[in-house]
């Protein structure tokens, strides 16, 4: 090992283990640890819609007054949590749903296959408008999944 070689090994050693470390945790929820809970998902999910309708009407109400640097600056953060939200949504429907809870062998997988489906093209168009009606379709299509998945009526205390 040369002596520059050596001098950088512990560096790179660092390095490795916060990788290492960094994508044990990130891949935490896909460990079969048993504490997640469906409704809870569920639950996340209609906060995030309701994030995303509350940024919509903003970005709106925003838009119809004088713009000005300052209402610049606040309509792009509202753009933003749009966007983050929709991925949050996106993102538990991926890697919850889709790569754990959703099982080929379940008689209703092809129903809860297209229900996600559904939820995931929902918050996209979320992400490409401002109109209210995208957040509405989407509370809608979670709410359909939630029925193809649990095979209930959802419960939820969710209003907007």
């Amino acid at each position: 090992m040369s002596q520059l070689s050596m001098r950088f090994a512990p560096a790179f050693l660092s390095l490795a283990i916060v990788c290492l470390a960094s994508s044990v945790a990130s891949a935490h929820c896909q460990v079969p640890c048993g504490i997640y809970s469906d409704q809870l998902r569920f639950e996340q999910m209609l906060e995030d819609e309701h994030t995303i309708s509350k940024a919509q009407l903003q970005i709106n109400e925003l838009s119809g007054g004088e713009i000005d640097a300052q209402t610049v600056n606040q309509m792009g953060r509202w753009v933003s949590t749009k966007e983050e939200h929709a991925t949050n949504i996106q993102n538990t429907i991926a890697a919850y749903f889709m790569a754990q809870r959703i099982k080929t062998d379940n008689p209703k997988y092809t129903e809860q296959l297209v229900a996600a489906h559904k939820v995931m093209v929902a918050a996209m168009k979320c992400k490409q408008s401002a109109d209210p009606a995208t957040a509405k379709s989407l509370e809608k299509s979670i709410f359909e999944l939630y029925k193809a998945y649990e095979g209930k009526e959802p419960t939820f205390e969710h209003k907007h």
